[in-house]
C-alpha cells in the first residue's frame, strides 16, 4: 500500500541536466533512509546517493561534485539534482526508501522501490 513514483527522466546531451523526482505515498508512519540507485545495461545495480531522514548523504565516488540529493520530509519526496551529465550516466534510475507504515491497525516496515525512470545522455 507504500508506492514511490517518480518522474523527471529523459534524453539530455552531455554537460546537460535533469531533476529527478520521487514521491511516496500510501499509509505513511514514517519514512528513514532514501536513495538513488541506478543500473545500466549489463551491469549490476548500484548506489547513486542516499540520504537519512536527518539529512545525512553519502555519494558514489562517480557522481560527487555533479549530482545532488535533497528530500522534503513533509511532502515525502526525494529529489535527485543532475548536473553535468556524462554519457556514463546513462542508466535506469531508481528510487529507493525504508518506509514505516500502517497496515490495518499494524506497523510494519519495508523497503521499497521505484519503477524506474530511464536517463540516456547521448549526443
Amino acid at each position: 500500500q507504500v508506492q514511490l513514483v517518480e518522474s523527471g527522466g529523459g534524453l539530455v546531451q552531455p554537460g546537460g541536466s535533469l531533476r529527478l523526482s520521487c514521491a511516496a505515498s500510501g499509509s505513511l508512519f514514517r519514512i528513514n533512509d532514501m536513495g538513488w540507485y541506478r543500473q545500466a545495461p549489463g551491469k549490476q545495480r548500484e548506489l547513486v546517493a542516499l540520504i537519512t531522514r536527518g539529512g545525512s548523504i553519502n555519494y558514489a565516488d562517480s557522481v560527487k561534485g555533479r549530482f545532488t540529493i535533497s528530500r522534503d520530509n513533509a511532502k515525502n519526496t526525494l529529489i535527485l539534482q543532475m548536473n553535468s551529465l556524462k554519457p556514463e550516466d546513462t542508466a535506469v534510475y531508481y528510487c529507493n526508501a525504508d518506509v514505516q507504515y500502517w497496515n490495518t491497525y499494524n506497523l510494519n516496515r519495508s523497503n521499497y522501490w521505484g519503477q524506474g525512470t530511464q536517463v540516456t545522455v547521448s549526443s
